[in-house]
């Protein structure tokens, strides 16, 4: 009797090991990545259920509230400043990819042209908004206090010698904005979305050494979820990482 109940509770766990995950993810390049690796999960048993989201609030309130069991869209300095206000209990999982962020323009072919007073479209969420504006420092175009850090603000500034104005938007609407402002810093997968190449239409563009990986979140009970693991060799593997390469061309860069 005792073996039997060991079979039957050992038969439900692989049951439960095998079955179907719902993730949360943007379009682009997120959702095309693990279209790739959904055949892949198949035929180890887990159907991927993939769930597009047009902005960065919603899949972390979706997380929460249990809609979904993962998602895929954003790195740990943005998750981390998220749950400053909110507290969801969501935890960063496997690192993915990075998306090197760009500056892009419709007016000027060179930041050099820029002129005194002109302005430039920045996220509005707190994490993007100061990896924005390093690399605006790193253009030389500003100066930020040194104790910013990756949270910078335009009050951190202390050096604007061409007295350039900032304009905050919804990390969605950046790519809209170029048609009004001088220049736009734009996360890649916005600027895809948007019809933007990075390698060839940014003006400076964040190195491949980037700290902004993109990662999977999760609730922590899900870190030793069969399935879950499951998803995660296959976004790491030498296929995938081969996939993020020729699609992509260095405009999003394999982070594993």
């Amino acid at each position: 009797m005792r073996n039997l109940l060991i079979l039957s509770a050992f038969a439900l766990a692989s049951a439960a090991s095998a079955g179907t995950l719902r993730i949360g993810a943007s379009p682009v390049p997120h959702a095309e990545i693990l279209n790739f690796v959904k055949p892949i999960l198949a035929k180890q048993g887990v159907t991927l259920q993939i769930r597009e989201f047009s902005d960065y609030v919603q899949p972390n309130l979706a997380l929460a509230d249990g809609s979904i069991d993962v998602n895929y869209f954003q790195h740990v300095p943005y998750l981390s400043a998220f749950q400053k206000d909110r507290p969801l209990g969501i935890v960063a999982g496997a690192k993915i990819h990075v998306e090197p962020m760009g500056v892009y323009s419709k007016r000027v072919r060179s930041l050099k042209e820029l002129k005194n007073g002109a302005t430039i479209a920045i996220p509005n969420d707190p994490s993007n908004s100061g990896r924005a504006l390093k690399l605006l420092e790193r253009a030389g175009l500003i100066r930020l206090k040194p104790s910013a850090g990756i949270s910078a603000t335009v009050i951190d500034i202390t050096t604007n010698l061409k007295h350039l104005k900032f304009s905050q938007l919804e990390a969605a609407q950046l790519p809209r904005s170029l048609q009004d402002v001088d220049t736009a810093v734009i996360n890649t997968n916005y600027a895809l979305d948007g019809g933007l190449n990075p390698l060839k239409d940014a003006l400076l563009i964040e190195d491949s050494h980037s700290p902004y990986a993109n990662v999977l979140a999760v609730k922590p009970a899900m870190l030793k979820n069969t399935d879950y693991l499951k998803l995660v060799r296959a976004l790491q593997s030498p296929e995938t990482k081969a996939f993020i390469l020729k699609k992509y061309n260095g405009a999003v860069v394999p982070a594993f």
